[in-house]
């Protein structure tokens, strides 16, 4: 079970993702530099508790109009051999000491309990509370749903409003499934369409206070 502290992060989640946002290729801010402020998300536990896993929603004022961004986060108490590409930055946390964060799409705790969460494995928990269950977290799934055991990350790549990750078994001829992070937000329902066994959606809040529930990530059909 995650133990959520009620400390201080120096710098910050936010003060951090607004140095590492404006690189990534699906951000839609403004020229200024992003305005940012939580919005919602969830938590996933790490089986062996030893990683912490968020997946945080921020809401960026710094362009136009309001764009929000979903940023799965994991916490770690070393660097991640072969994340280099996923490091975000590092923070003194007020009880755990110096953490290494990382864009969990490139985290294997998080991709495989994202896996376990579209295949029934895991229950999504509350972004906030200790050993509370998230039940706004839906999982929907099509066919012969997800099965269990999915491993990953294999390659991630960014599109202009999605991470794209394979996952396994891996076999000769390559990964099996395609996990699809959304990175740009929409309210609504999650787009119809054949061949994708599991769906998450979740809900967020709008700079005005109302709330907002769309499509958070879906997995591709397999064999392809």
């Amino acid at each position: 079970m995650a133990v959520i502290h009620r400390t201080t992060m120096s710098p910050g989640k936010l003060e951090l993702l607004a140095g590492w946002l404006p690189l990534r290729p699906w951000y839609r801010g403004g020229t200024g530099g992003p305005q940012l402020s939580k919005a919602g998300g969830f938590r996933l536990d790490d089986p062996e508790g030893e990683v912490g896993i968020e997946f945080m929603v921020v809401t960026d004022t710094g362009g136009d109009g309001p764009v929000t961004h979903l940023v799965p986060l994991t916490y770690r108490g070393a660097p991640l051999k072969g994340a280099e590409d996923g490091l975000i930055g590092t923070s003194e946390h007020g009880v755990l000491g110096r953490r290494w964060i990382y864009d969990g799409t490139h985290d294997v705790v998080l991709v495989e309990q994202l896996l376990a969460l579209l295949a029934g494995g895991t229950t999504a928990q509350d972004q906030n509370e200790s050993g509370t269950p998230d039940p706004t977290v839906e999982v929907r799934t099509e066919g012969a749903g997800v099965p269990q055991g999915l491993t990953g990350p294999g390659t991630v790549t960014d599109t202009a409003d999605a991470s794209l990750v394979t996952v396994g078994p891996f076999l000769r001829e390559g990964p099996v499934s395609t996990l699809t992070v959304s990175r740009v937000l929409q309210d609504g329902p999650a787009p119809a369409g054949d061949g994708v066994p599991g769906r998450i959606l979740a809900g967020w809040s709008a700079p005005d206070g109302a709330r907002r529930h769309g499509l958070f990530a879906h997995l591709a059909t397999f064999g392809e």
